[in-house]
């Protein structure tokens, strides 16, 4: 188990039954980048990540 499971369980345990859009997870993505500068290019790479998962050229 990789150190971030945890927090994505947590995540899992406390909000899974939450629905959200994706316009409130692109607004909290901003709020915490604001908020810790350093996570910006890992939080940009899942953010593009996210948004090509249904392109077929990766």
């Amino acid at each position: 188990m990789y150190f971030t499971d945890r927090g994505i369980e947590e995540l899992e345990a406390r909000r899974g039954d939450d629905e959200v859009t994706l316009a409130w997870l692109a607004e909290q993505l901003r709020t915490f980048v604001d908020l810790h500068p350093d996570f910006e290019t890992p939080v940009e790479r899942l953010a593009t990540w996210l948004a090509r998962l249904d392109d077929e050229d990766d």
